[in-house]
């Protein structure tokens, strides 16, 4: 497997290592050593599965005092994914990354506790999208917090202007560096 660093600390793509013959392929969606040797957790204790339509936006979602690391990666179709780095005092507070994840390309985006999450199906080719993801902590609703997707402050350049989304995660606030709902940056 390879392990590609993004524009954020501790936010890396998985491109796993795939055999694929006349019969069709193989490869390890999880591996704890291998996964720990390349400084991925080796613990996750949840395991969830998303369908999602074209247009639909999920997100931006973060726990505050149970916060997750999420390994995530696409069974059917395509989704845009997004981590943004919202640890208040960190040299990248407020900036994103996002990275094409499919059924086809195989990889996977690891984002570390500390930082909210979303991901968009486009609108093309019009075919739901399934997602899993491997989470470090259990979900907590009463811990579940979020910011509107559309935030100017963060601008994440969505493929989708109008996109399908809940209503909870439409009343999500903006982002802003004194929330006493954001995680801490803690250097390492």
């Amino acid at each position: 497997m390879k392990v590609v660093p993004t524009a954020l600390p501790g936010v890396v793509i998985v491109e796993p290592r795939v055999f694929e013959d006349q019969r069709g392929l193989v490869f390890e969606s999880y591996q704890a050593a291998r996964y720990a040797a390349a400084g991925l957790p080796e613990r996750f204790v949840q395991d969830n599965h998303s369908r999602s339509l074209p247009g639909t936006l999920r997100g931006l979602h973060y726990q505050l005092r149970r916060p997750q690391g999420k390994l995530i990666r696409v069974v059917v179709g395509a989704v845009f994914d997004v981590a943004v780095d919202i640890r208040r005092g960190s040299p990248t507070f407020g900036r994103w990354v996002s990275v094409e994840l499919s059924a086809a390309n195989k990889r996977q985006l690891y984002i570390p506790p500390g930082f909210a999450h979303g991901y968009c199906v486009p609108p093309f080719p019009p075919e739901a999208s399934e997602v899993e993801y491997k989470c470090t902590e259990y979900y907590a609703p009463d811990d579940e917090r979020g910011l509107v997707w559309n935030d100017p402050t963060i601008a994440i350049a969505w493929p989708v202007t109008t996109p399908v989304i809940s209503d909870k995660d439409k009343a999500f606030p903006r982002l802003t560096r004194d929330s006493a709902d954001l995680p801490m940056y803690q250097a390492t």
